[in-house]
């Protein structure tokens, strides 16, 4: 089934370009995949903590990028992205 989805993109904004930009991610379904709250603390699933690796590496990646802060919940992830440096890029790959 197809949805309908919002376009909530600032038309003509240069998404490559430098700043800050709030994301979220959410699982497939929006099933708790990334973990579970237990005992009002947070636990990771094995897919969360592969989550939580792989956001922390996005800079080794992605010289021109730095993360802010960022939360990992059951079934999305919020963060901050700081684009510190613009680089052309063409379907989210940079060109360097």
């Amino acid at each position: 089934m197809l949805r309908n989805r919002k376009h909530i993109r600032l038309h003509g904004f240069d998404y490559a370009s430098k700043g800050s930009y709030f994301i979220t991610i959410c699982t497939k379904d929006r099933l708790n995949f990334l973990g579970e709250i237990e005992n009002k603390k947070f636990e990771f699933s094995p897919i969360g903590a592969i989550a939580y690796t792989y956001w922390n590496q996005i800079p080794k990646h992605f010289s021109h990028v730095r993360l802010g802060e960022f939360v990992i919940m059951p079934n999305h992830i919020h963060g901050i992205i700081e684009i510190v440096d613009s680089v052309g890029t063409r379907h989210g790959v940079s060109q360097h």
